[in-house]
């Protein structure tokens, strides 16, 4: 099993978290060895939950897939299937403890950001690969004749009818604006601890609208699992740069704005008590929200002077 002990968030600066500088290769994985298999298992579960879904929705012989013809409507209700099981991994105990990134474009740009140190990045990309992967694997062989039908091709992530270049750009797209939501929210006092909901909401609108452009990747891990099972390879070059690309652009363009400091850490949820890897500062955000919310307190009557 997972290790899931928790650390006290809130601790002296000299004792807030596992994070000394320059940790090698054997030092990090022997330190953070359970965030790197909890971002494995997150992203094969998001895979799992959306070859289920996808099967019971777009399979000829499955009765939901009988009951609504309408594409629309099935692309709906996988949007929302797929948006609260992203909502559900951020906000699970290890969603909260690794970050819940289940995207190497995600761990990249936190990495480009400062906020991740160069082997836990390293390490969480490779875990996400093989999640994803693994996800699709299980479902293959639970499913099997089922996930490989042509209606549901392993939820593979292929460009719709408007081609490569559309496809490309809608994937740019996507990624720039939910990394820009990511970031504007998390590093918000005020709303930081609602950034799941915001992405799970984007996962779904995504999934409802842009789907038919370039089939909704977001993420090169979930895309190579569903090509790798499917062997369906058909422009994946697309599922490998734009996501960095769109997520990168999104993050130049927030420390344009904001500025790196801020930038508090690489946690999609942090206000909880797990134990956090990152290079975090998260307690100057914390104590942006004390002074906020001191500064929204309702004060008490004047008293007139005579």
């Amino acid at each position: 099993m997972i290790a899931t002990e928790i650390e006290p968030v809130r601790k002296p600066a000299q004792e807030s978290s596992p994070r000394p500088v320059g940790l090698g290769m054997r030092e990090s994985l022997a330190a953070h060895w359970p965030e790197y298999l909890i971002e494995a298992a997150c992203l094969g579960i998001f895979m799992v939950s959306a070859c289920g879904f996808g099967t019971l929705l777009e399979h000829p012989s499955s009765p939901v897939r009988q009951a609504i013809e309408d594409g629309f409507l099935r692309r709906a209700l996988m949007g929302v299937a797929m948006g609260l099981t992203a909502v559900g991994l951020i906000f699970s105990p290890w969603g909260k403890r690794s970050g819940a990134h289940m995207n190497p474009a995600t761990t990249l740009t936190f990495f480009r950001l400062g906020k991740i140190q160069p082997w836990d990045a390293t390490f969480y990309v490779l875990a996400q690969f093989v999640g994803g992967l693994a996800g699709v694997v299980f479902c293959a062989a639970v499913l099997g004749g089922l996930l490989a039908h042509p209606s549901v091709g392993y939820v593979a992530t292929v460009p719709g009818r408007h081609g490569v270049a559309a496809a490309f750009l809608a994937e740019i797209a996507i990624t720039f604006v939910l990394m820009s939501v990511i970031l504007r929210v998390s590093n918000t006092p005020q709303i930081g601890r609602y950034t799941g909901l915001f992405a799970g909401a984007l996962v779904a609108t995504y999934i409802t609208f842009e789907a038919p452009i370039s089939g909704m990747s977001l993420n090169p891990a979930r895309t190579f699992g569903s090509a790798l099972s499917s062997q369906i390879w058909n422009s994946i070059w697309i599922y490998f740069i734009a996501p960095p690309l769109g997520m990168l652009a999104a993050a130049e363009w927030y420390v344009r704005q904001r500025g790196i400091h801020q930038v508090f850490c690489a946690k999609l949820h942090h206000h909880n008590s797990q134990r956090c890897i990152f290079r975090c500062d998260f307690e100057s955000l914390e104590q942006q929200t004390s002074r906020t919310e001191r500064n929204h307190e309702p004060r008490g009557p004047s008293r007139d002077r005579t």
